[in-house]
């Protein structure tokens, strides 16, 4: 199924549930008026979806003229892949933690954490670009913000059901309000959680293969797991819904929780990023060395 294929199918499925969600609020008339608003918001969400999550993560872009360092490595990396330059953003939180969003290659972004340009070293931090450069080339970044923007509003219009208590005239009105607020969530999650496992580990393979080498991902994804489980990333966990979207899970809700888990194991990850380097075959980095662990002074 090619991902253009796979994000008609997840928005017809959020669709349906945010007209379920219509139908208990206001019944028939709901149900229209939810339809009407799911159209617009799949038609906004195709278009600007990466711009609101952007904003909701505060984020601020960032050129050759303002960040020379950050923005020319992503910039050597997108050449190195042989895809197009993406707009680089720079979010203004301790948490060390990175995300892609755009609807293709040609309308794409990246963004890293003040944290992750603070915490990491040259090579680590390409390799986390690296990674979200793999989202972009890979299609993924489409499917996930669409992802993020309908679980956001499920999550809202559930809240607003249980507010105003939805229409308790019809049979099972209440009980039905109550249920639908409680699973539409949680539905809207599964979705999230089926689309994002299995791709960050196709993205940390394609990652490796663009900055070459598997070792910088995998001591990266351990620092970043370390720092961030210490580290409170307030805007995330404002917007759970795009938690997804990180390298990392930024959030702290629900760490213990596996069932829920937005990401794959981190030990897992690493050990495969650990499988991929002893098995060889892939070319040096063309990633200039920063010359020791640390970043050479602040990323400018």
């Amino acid at each position: 199924m090619t991902g253009y294929a796979r994000t008609a199918l997840l928005m017809a499925a959020l669709t349906a549930l945010f007209m379920g969600l219509g139908l208990l609020l206001a019944g028939e008339a709901g149900l229209v008026i939810a339809f009407a608003l799911a159209a617009a918001m799949n038609l906004w969400a195709w278009w600007n979806s990466d711009k609101a999550v952007l904003q909701m993560h505060g984020a601020r872009e960032v050129t050759l003229a303002t960040a020379p360092d950050l923005v020319g490595l992503v910039h050597d990396l997108a050449d190195r892949a042989g895809m197009p330059r993406p707009k680089v953003y720079v979010i203004d939180t301790d948490q060390p933690n990175a995300f892609a969003t755009g609807r293709d290659p040609q309308n794409a972004a990246v963004a890293a954490t003040r944290g992750l340009l603070r915490a990491l070293s040259r090579e680590e931090v390409a390799a986390v670009m690296a990674h979200e450069l793999a989202h972009i080339r890979n299609r993924d970044t489409l499917i996930m913000t669409v992802t993020a923007t309908f679980a956001g509003a499920i999550s809202m219009l559930a809240n607003f059901a249980l507010f105003f208590g939805g229409d308790r005239d019809r049979p099972m009105g209440l009980v039905g309000t109550l249920a639908l607020m409680i699973l539409a969530p949680l539905a809207a999650t599964l979705v999230q959680l089926a689309i994002s496992r299995g791709r960050e580990y196709e993205a940390d393979r394609v990652g490796a293969e663009i900055v070459g080498q598997p070792l910088w991902l995998a001591s990266a994804l351990q620092r970043i797991e370390a720092l961030a489980s210490r580290i409170d990333n307030i805007a995330a966990e404002r917007n759970p819904a795009t938690a997804h979207l990180f390298i990392i899970n930024p959030l702290h809700a629900h760490g213990h929780d596996r069932l829920f888990a937005t990401h794959p194991s981190t030990a897992n990850r690493v050990a495969a990023l650990k499988a991929m380097a002893a098995g060889g075959g892939l070319s040096r980095s063309s990633v200039p060395p920063a010359g020791r662990r640390r970043a050479p002074g602040p990323w400018r």
